[in-house]
């Protein structure tokens, strides 16, 4: 029990079949009795009226007694208000608001002569059919008029009618309406305060609004569809929703304007001039003014949603008490000479008469049983508790432990062969051009149909399910919708479709899938589940290439297995053959081979794409390690013997390094062509605006070659984005195998080889603002100058800002250094880890010999011509830029050196001559990112750098440049 309680004086409850609202309550002496007692009015949404005069004794007799009337009128009340509203009475009269209809009443009683009391009579007056749907209520003596009071009803679409008694005055629209909200009368200065649903306060003085008619309609009507824009007296930037208004008067009779917020009160002086402001820590219901002291300050009570009244004196709390309910409208009134009492009545027909004060509790805390003390259980127990402390101290792992949620579970099904009929062809029916099906294969895309079981023990409402693969792997389906799960006997099951759709190496052939639901406490819940797709998706079999560019050579501790059992649903041509080579193919890619040795312990992957054969090596080291354990091999080991192909993987850093730096250049010459086409449109519009025709200067034809330049750069943003895609993708292949390399070279353990793996990040991105290479070189930094570290003087380095570097010599030089150190022992340890012994330079039990010839392996190799690799998906790749031979290198460009040349349809436009006398002064044409111009100084995005590409130049060598030549402007 709350000591700070609202002492109930009288209550009533209506009943939950009716509904309350803020302007359902009405507190005045609506009888016009002498003895100037108040009644309490309560409109309901059901259409009864009811007016009551509380008593303050509890008896039932008093109860029947303080309901004076109850009529049913034929609309819901949607607001109740008190005022001299008839023209020839000064006595109050009741207006009741309902949606189509405004109704004025008076209420009069008959003393009785008998015991059963007095009676009460409610006759209409007269009443106003509304044209529009009414929102709220306001009354006053508009207009200052005296010994009487108008209305005004404010209409859900924005329009306020205005009422002089029995007779309608005129509408009005208020600007800027888009949702109607509380609105007050003020009347020192005869004007109106409302919120919008801009969240601003705004005041419309009443000779405005009354004024703002149409010339043309002189007749004023409810039914106006138009009229003058009404000009605002003052506004006030609220910057939150509105509950409610009020407005109070002072003993000096100063007017102030409080407003009730969501988080706020706010207080105005009837100028608009700011007076104080609360800031709230709870949701207010309901306010309303408690009266005014001698002094300035105002006085007013506000009711929570946690069932609280709290009492102000501008920002100060003076008292609050305990509700019994959440009132949605809160009066003060007079009853028996009781003055201040708080009525309140809730969105159920709670209605209370109340007033503050102390409940003191009666309750008395029980005196404890006395008890003697057992001094060796206690002794005992603080020993236990001081070894559990002690316990849970030395624990170094302070980080909760993952629970498993067995209320959900995600089952994973990958069939295990293809699919019969594939989902990608009618996946890719309706592309509407061949860029949505890139991958170009004589054979059939294949596809595989997985099955997703979702299983849970309880009911679970709402449940999301979502689908990622890694590009370019596809799915037919990413999200599923379930309103509803829980059934143990049949539990949810989806099925959906993988394919490759885009033309790149995939890096990863794990798909994840998603589960995101609620339990019945209300709290979120992810479940994840990974989907392993098989090689086969991607990989088709081939015959094996005797000749390869790039080759790796793994070693082992056992006999060379035959390929034909590792590989048994890969074989196509190779089946029933030695099982010494099996050839594979990348959809739409290039080809890998697999060799084994006849005499010695060694397997060979080798193909013209250096990236394309990390999936293949990935798949054959599992494969391996499992037919190896299948036979009974318990200490089988791999290794590799020669040296990182760190050459390799160089050229696909710089060639990423390269299209982000293009990427960026272009972004800036784009940047610079658009801020002079609309310099050049300023000038043209100055020219055409000007009443005096001026010849256009060659403007139009600068205009236009702008335009194209644009055109042309777009597209060149457009090609180099996708080419960074497929570099990115193809440096991803390349990082997990350098990973691998090393970790089979050095025989690192996994949590070595977890270690590696976050510094080298498998997993690089095309898009954001931090940049692959520079986090590499971060991270690798920091392993050289902690763990790596030969000597205190490398720990000394400063780490270099995350910044895009303008060329890889230094990463490069870092990932060198990293291979060097992890072959000369070096282990890599994380910071609280104790630093493992340093490992031999060769594995024991492994034979690593230092160099290996092809007379190992059944197939001849030879090394052939590099610019094969060229040709891996070439014909994709063209784009309309035009064609080009690709540079290899790109040199950096100064001043002194001819700008390259630029994209088709830009270098052969005509250049304006000197002889004009329009211009672009220099500071509307922008530089070049070089310091020119022009729009050289980019070099050629083609070349042997970009993996599997074959992206044209932005121009060819020895064509005339468009130069921006500086005309002067004469006004």
């Amino acid at each position: 029990m709350s000591l700070f309680k609202a002492r109930d004086w009288w209550s009533h409850t209506i009943g939950s079949d009716d509904g309350f609202d803020q302007g359902s309550l009405c507190v005045a002496n609506i009888d016009n009795n002498s003895n100037h007692h108040d009644k309490v009015i309560v409109g309901g949404f059901n259409g009864v009226l009811r007016i009551y005069q509380p008593r303050g004794s509890q008896g039932e007799a008093n109860k029947a007694e303080a309901v004076l009337l109850e009529m049913q009128l034929p609309q819901p009340i949607l607001q109740a208000e008190a005022g001299r509203f008839v023209s020839v009475s000064e006595k109050l009269h009741l207006a009741v608001l309902h949606p189509r209809k405004l109704t004025v009443y008076s209420v009069s009683g008959t003393a009785g002569a008998v015991e059963h009391g007095s009676q009460y009579q409610m006759k209409m007056v007269y009443e106003h059919n509304l044209q529009r749907t009414a929102f709220n209520l306001v009354v006053g003596p508009f207009g200052s008029v005296k010994g009487k009071d108008f209305l005004c009803v404010q209409s859900m679409d924005g329009t306020v009618s205005f009422f002089e008694q029995e007779s309608f005055s005129f509408s009005r629209f208020l600007p800027g309406f888009l949702l109607p909200g509380p609105l007050r009368y003020i009347p020192r200065t005869d004007s109106f305060v409302t919120v919008s649903s801009s969240w601003q306060v705004e005041s419309y003085k009443y000779q405005v609004l009354a004024v703002a008619t149409d010339v043309k309609t002189k007749e004023e009507s409810q039914k106006i569809t138009s009229g003058k824009r009404i000009t605002m007296d003052w506004s006030y930037s609220l910057g939150e929703a509105a509950l409610d208004i009020v407005v109070t008067v002072s003993a000096q009779g100063a007017t102030s304007i409080v407003i009730l917020g969501e988080r706020s009160i706010v207080c105005l002086k009837d100028t608009g001039a700011l007076k104080f402001m609360k800031k709230l820590e709870y949701n207010p219901s309901c306010f309303f003014p408690h009266g005014t002291s001698s002094e300035s300050s105002i006085t007013y009570m506000v009711a929570t949603h946690t069932r609280q009244l709290m009492i102000y004196q501008d920002t100060t709390l003076k008292w609050a008490a305990k509700l019994e309910y959440v009132p949605v409208s809160i009066r003060v009134g007079q009853f028996q000479d009781l003055k201040g009492v708080i009525t309140s009545i809730d969105d159920q027909g709670h209605l209370v008469c109340s007033y503050l004060g102390t409940d003191p509790s009666l309750f008395v805390t029980p005196s404890t049983d006395s008890r003697e003390i057992n001094y060796e259980e206690q002794d005992l127990e603080m020993k236990k508790l001081q070894r559990a402390i002690k316990e849970s101290a030395s624990k170094q792992d302070f980080a909760p432990k993952k629970t498993v949620d067995e209320d959900f579970q995600i089952e994973v099904t990958v069939p295990p062969n293809l699919d019969s009929t594939s989902v990608y062809k009618y996946f890719t029916e309706g592309a509407r051009s061949a860029t949505e099906t890139e991958v170009e294969d004589d054979d059939p895309i294949p596809s595989i149909t997985v099955k997703l079981v979702l299983k849970t023990s309880v009911s679970l409402p709402n449940v999301r399910l979502l689908i990622h693969c890694p590009y370019p792997i596809s799915v037919n389906q990413s999200t599923f919708t379930f309103p509803f799960i829980g059934d143990s006997s049949a539990p949810t099951s989806v099925l959906v479709s993988f394919f490759l759709r885009g033309n790149s190496l995939p890096a990863s052939l794990t798909a994840s899938a998603m589960a995101t639901y609620t339990t019945s406490k209300g709290a979120p819940r992810v479940v994840r589940s990974k989907i392993e797709l098989p090689l086969k998706l991607v990989v088709k079999p081939c015959p094996p290439v005797k000749t390869a560019t790039y080759k790796i050579t793994i070693d082992s501790n056992k006999n060379a297995a035959n390929l034909n059992d590792v590989f048994p649903d890969l074989l196509g041509p190779s089946a029933g053959g030695p099982g010494q080579a099996l050839g594979f193919q990348i959809i739409g890619g290039p080809k890998v081979t697999i060799l084994a040795s006849k005499s010695s312990q060694r397997y060979r992957l080798q193909s013209d794409v250096f990236e394309s054969m990390w999936l293949v090596i990935r798949s054959f080291l599992d494969r391996i390690q499992s037919f190896q354990r299948r036979g009974g091999a318990k200490d089988f080991q791999l290794s590799y013997g020669g040296i990182v192909p760190l050459t390799e993987y160089f050229e696909l850093i710089d060639t990423h390094l390269e299209l982000r730096i293009n990427a960026e250049r272009y972004k800036e010459l784009l940047d610079q062509r658009a801020r002079q086409f609309r310099a050049i449109q300023r000038r043209l519009l100055t020219r055409f605006k000007d009443k005096t025709p001026s010849p256009l200067a060659n403007l139009d034809t600068l205009l236009d070659g702008t335009y194209r330049q644009i055109l042309k750069l777009a597209d060149g943003v457009e090609e180099n984005h996708k080419a960074l895609v497929r570099c990115s993708l193809g440096l991803s292949c390349a990082t997990h195998m350098i990973v691998t390399i090393i970790k089979l070279a050095n025989n690192m353990t996994d949590k070595e080889s977890e270690i590696l793996h976050s510094s080298l990040m498998p997993h690089v991105p095309c898009d954001g603002e931090q940049g692959w290479e520079e986090a590499v070189d971060a991270s690798i930094s920091n392993l050289l100058r902690t763990c790596l570290a030969k000597k205190a003087l490398d720990q000394a380095v400063n780490p270099t800002p995350l910044i895009m570097p303008s060329d890889s010599t230094r990463l490069k030089k870092h990932i060198s250094q990293l291979c060097e150190r992890l072959s000369k022992g070096a282990r890599l340890y994380m910071d609280g880890q104790a630093p493992a012994e340093k490992r031999s330079g060769k594995s024991e039990g492994v034979v690593r010999p230092s160099s290996s010839t092809s007379r190992d392996f059944s197939v001849e190799s030879t090394t052939p011509d590099k610019s094969k690799r060229l040709d891996f998906r070439k014909s994709s790749q063209l784009s309309g830029l035009g064609d080009a031979e690709p540079n290899p290198s790109p040199a950096p460009l100064s001043n002194s050196q001819p700008p390259v040349s630029f994209p088709p349809g830009i270098e052969d436009l005509p250049s304006p001559g000197a002889e004009t006398n329009g211009t672009l002064s220099k500071e509307e044409v922008p530089s070049s990112p070089a310091g020119g111009t022009m729009l050289g100084d980019l070099p050629s995005l083609g070349g042997p750098g970009v993996r599997g590409t074959s992206l044209p130049p932005l121009g060819a060598p020895g064509k005339l440049c468009f130069k921006f030549v500086t005309i002067t402007y004469m006004k």
